[in-house]
């Protein structure tokens, strides 16, 4: 997808503007911004649900094939069986090796076993149907998937086998999301809604785009910092402070070793509910653990710069 000079505008208010971007094939590409910045509005002009206020996408060919998992996506017809949802998109899809997965065999990846399989689908919770859904948009063998914030609708076991299935996926991923470790493990380059018109493209995980920002935010913020009297009384960490920012960082690196040491074990559990769901329960508290941390790292690091500007 070529895109060129992109802009588009709501009640008089520009989301964005003179945005140009090659997306090329096999690219890995995460969206964010805050909420309403426009994210998803940006992924419906590229899958050509809307109409740009300015600007063109030239789509490489007919090869092109977008799947779009989108969060208002029509429902699942009740009173179909769910491997009948699935066979009426297709009966087989096909791996880049060149291997048959039969429609049977994708359900039980995407955690359907077989015994479920023939129930209907209003037997299913509103998890199971987001799942089965999903599985309905990647059945039609995409070679440009579209996901619009799938850690809003997919439980954490869906996320994933989705995450080790985008690993092995041929073609291209495109990601609106706001979760930092689902970006980290799927995406390579960043589109930034940072409160501009101008969007900020970053090549780089969420975590190596976060960090960045942080630097240029500290950089501005001493930049704007007024001449201190030379009577005022200097700043210093507290106590407490200075207690916390010397072990901030061993404690940032013992949860990340934590969550990596998940990941394994989560991998080898495979598809075992039992043994599976204690650890995503610990997946999850972790990463809000490390979140916490690394928004109060963002704090004191900034009190700390001001601190050695001063000295």
């Amino acid at each position: 997808m070529d895109i060129q000079d992109l802009k588009k505008s709501y009640d008089g208010e520009v989301l964005f503007e003179d945005f140009s971007f090659l997306i090329k094939q096999n690219d890995r590409l995460g969206i964010v911004g805050a909420n309403g910045s426009g994210k998803t509005t940006l992924l419906n002009i590229l899958a050509g649900l809307i109409e740009p206020d300015q600007g063109t996408i030239d789509i490489g060919g007919e090869t092109v094939k977008i799947g779009y998992y989108t969060q208002d996506h029509p429902p699942l017809d009740e009173s179909v069986k769910v491997i009948d949802i699935v066979r009426d998109v297709a009966e087989v899809v096909h791996t880049i090796q060149g291997d048959i997965i039969t429609a049977e065999q994708m359900l039980e990846r995407f955690l359907f076993p077989r015994s479920q399989q023939w129930t209907q689908v209003r037997k299913l919770s509103g998890g199971e149907r987001r799942r089965l859904y999903l599985l309905t948009v990647l059945m039609k063998e995409p070679n440009v998937l579209f996901l619009d914030e799938p850690t809003n609708d997919l439980d954490t076991e869906t996320l994933a086998v989705l995450e080790d299935y985008l690993d092995q996926f041929p073609g291209v991923v495109i990601t609106v999301s706001h979760d930092r470790y689902f970006l980290d493990k799927t995406v390579e380059q960043i589109i930034a809604f940072t409160g501009k018109p101008t969007l900020t493209t970053f090549y780089g995980n969420y975590s190596e785009f976060r960090e960045q920002q942080n630097e240029e935010e500290i950089i501005s913020k001493q930049e704007k910092v007024p001449p201190q009297d030379s009577k005022q009384k200097k700043k210093k960490l507290s106590y407490h402070e200075q207690q916390e920012w010397d072990k901030i960082e061993e404690d940032i690196s013992d949860l990340e070793a934590k969550l990596e040491e998940l990941a394994v074990e989560i991998t080898e559990a495979g598809s075992d509910i039992e043994k599976i769901q204690p650890l995503y329960d610990k997946q999850s508290d972790f990463e809000n653990q490390l979140e916490k941390k690394m928004e109060r790292w963002e704090e004191l690091s900034v009190l700390v710069e001001e601190i050695k500007e001063e000295s």
